[in-house]
């Protein structure tokens, strides 16, 4: 008698780790309106491949250490929100940004600019990543590096370039990121934001709140 291997139940969704991330939208007011700094991830990244995106990722063991950046007085309380237990700072988060943003365009904000948080969302289950991600809008006024030929950048994001508010929305763009464009469409126009809104995909079941 042949021996028969009995079937495995499906791996839950929800069990893939969600890693802390951050993310930083430089913006500056180009000739033609406000525009925002962009790059392609490559076709063959695991996670969004040749996606349109923000600077980014995940927060590093060194993350935790280092000088506080500024921060918007009410983003101390925002970044606190809903958190789980163990999760980073409110100044890690910050670090985090400033450090993706520099590996991945060769750029560092001027330091006299305070870092707004104005986003968060948590990657659907079923995902190859699952990222618990903040973003954070900063001017690129006084910004330090080349900020048009990014010489320093590295290879993590191509096409690396400024783009209009409403042209940045015909890119390959993911879902979320069309919803954060809209968010600091509004904000860069003076809208209110009646809290940070969270895109909040840790369970089953999404959820959408403010913070």
């Amino acid at each position: 008698m042949t021996a028969t291997t009995a079937p495995q139940a499906p791996a839950d969704p929800t069990a893939e780790p969600i890693r802390p991330a951050a993310t930083v939208i430089l913006w500056r007011d180009g000739a033609q309106g406000y525009e925002i700094l962009m790059g392609q991830r490559g076709a063959g990244a695991v996670f969004m491949p040749s996606k349109y995106v923000f600077p980014g990722g995940g927060v590093d063991p060194d993350d935790h250490h280092g000088l506080d950046p500024l921060l918007h007085a009410t983003c101390q309380a925002s970044l606190a929100r809903d958190c789980p237990e163990g999760a980073p700072s409110a100044a890690t988060l910050a670090r985090a940004a400033l450090r993706e943003l520099h590996e991945e365009t060769g750029l560092r904000p001027d330091p006299a600019h305070p870092l707004r948080f104005v986003f968060r969302a948590i990657t659907p289950p079923g995902r190859s990543r699952r990222f618990d991600a903040r973003f954070f809008l900063v001017p690129a006024q006084g910004v330090m590096g080349d900020a048009e030929t990014f010489q320093d950048a590295t290879d993590e994001l191509s096409h690396l370039h400024w783009i209009g508010l409403a042209e940045a929305r015909a890119l390959d763009l993911p879902f979320i990121t069309e919803v954060v464009l809209a968010e600091i469409t509004a904000l860069l126009a003076g809208a209110d934001q009646p809290g940070v809104p969270f895109f909040d995909n840790s369970g089953p079941i999404p959820t959408f709140r403010r913070l």
